[in-house]
């Protein structure tokens, strides 16, 4: 640590605060339009237009298709254009999306049309997500200073969960009184309005330098990112089957795991962030993926909605630092210029793992019931911990050495 970042005053980290929460607000935004259809679709597409478990993973978890194919794409435009137009773009993919969602809201009863333009409402979606996120993650640390990296991750990260948190509840009920066209409706002012703020924003520089090949990059940055997609597999199953879950247990409140999950993420982000700092980003990620494991464990087991809610929270908790704790110890190792993209390889890892969640798992349940799918993703977290012991023990030899 430099002397001057032990030296800043509670005021200009105030100021730099504020100033990181005015770019990730955009990242809230795109994840709230995300969460604002997550707990309805899956029981949307099986329950009312008839299709099966699989299905409906698969209309939640193709939305991760564009967003993985259009990470590096993000990652280089906000490298090489500017962070803001990132943004820009992001949000009016955002927008189009909650137009699509609009329409496929009046086509209940026309199964297969609806059901595509679902689809392509998710396809836009990812890559307003993929756009929206990183462009605001790289304006927020070109703006508030690569020192603050670790922070903007952070807080990056909670805007994500807790627009989740907030919206899938909040969809439920509007949904609830008037069914996907509101839902569609909302997205498209929080979009438009979004974009609009963003193109008053100052951009920031664009930094200049040899932008380093893909394939180096991706190899720097997989076994991180490795870490991170079968870590956040645990939060796939959550989010993609808990309505069915409980639906399948006659229980209700299923979107409160939702933002069980969200309100714990944002907790531990808040009180542990600096953790990563002083122990380091391993052996955080270690301790994290120990404690969601164990959220699993009750969520598999869960005899009552109130165990379910509980160990959706400790997944929540525990998971929260292992984007932040692997992100920090991967992109350390990329030049300054290069980190927009690296960021968004990284990120893509997760986008993977939640599009593959969708199939997979409801593949599972298809064969073993809905309970299985929390078993299946403890099992990919217990994957996660060996990856990360393994990075871990690679660190120490090259420190020692």
């Amino acid at each position: 640590m430099t002397a001057s970042s032990t030296a800043s005053s509670p005021s200009s980290s105030t100021a730099s605060t504020w100033q990181i929460l005015g770019y990730v607000y955009f990242t809230f935004i795109c994840y709230l339009s995300i969460g604002l259809p997550l707990a309805v679709l899956p029981a949307y597409v099986h329950l009312t237009m008839g299709y099966s478990a699989l299905v409906a993973g698969l209309v939640i978890s193709i939305q991760s298709i564009a967003t993985l194919a259009s990470r590096p794409w993000a990652g280089h435009i906000s490298d090489r254009i500017g962070a803001k137009i990132s943004v820009l773009w992001g949000m009016a993919a955002c927008t189009g999306s909650g137009l699509l969602l609009l329409v496929a809201g009046f086509l209940e009863h026309r199964r297969a049309l609806g059901l595509t333009v679902l689809i392509a409402s998710r396809l836009v979606l990812g890559a307003g997500e993929s756009l929206g996120s990183t462009g605001s993650t790289l304006w927020g640390i070109t703006s508030a200073g690569h020192e603050h990296t670790a922070k903007v991750i952070s807080y990056n990260g909670i805007s994500t969960y807790g627009a989740q948190a907030l919206g899938a509840p909040l969809g439920v009920l509007l949904a609830a009184a008037w069914g996907l066209p509101l839902l569609g409706l909302v997205i498209v002012l929080l979009g438009a309005g979004s974009f609009v703020l963003a193109s008053r924003k100052q951009p920031a520089p664009v930094m200049h330098g040899e932008h380093l090949p893909f394939p180096h990059l991706l190899r720097s940055v997989a076994p991180h990112g490795m870490g991170l997609a079968l870590g956040g597999v645990g939060y796939g199953v959550l989010a993609t089957f808990i309505t069915l879950f409980y639906v399948s247990r006659h229980w209700s409140g299923a979107a409160l795991c939702l933002t069980a999950f969200g309100l714990a993420f944002i907790v531990a982000r808040l009180l542990f962030i600096q953790t990563i700092g002083v122990y380091g980003g391993f052996p955080v990620s270690l301790v994290s993926l120990t404690v969601e494991s164990m959220g699993l464990i009750l969520l598999w087991r869960a005899p009552s909605p109130w165990t379910a809610l509980g160990g959706a929270a400790l997944a929540g908790f525990g998971f929260s630092l292992v984007f932040p704790a692997l992100g920090v110890e991967a992109v350390r190792r990329v030049p300054m210029h290069n980190r927009g993209t690296a960021l968004g390889v990284y990120t893509a890892f997760a986008d993977v793992s939640f599009f593959l969640v969708g199939p997979v798992a409801g593949a599972v349940i298809d064969g073993f019931g809905y309970a299985s799918v929390f078993l299946f993703g403890l099992a990919c977290v217990a994957a996660a911990l060996v990856i990360v012991a393994v990075l871990s023990a690679a660190e120490r030899r090259i420190s020692s050495a």
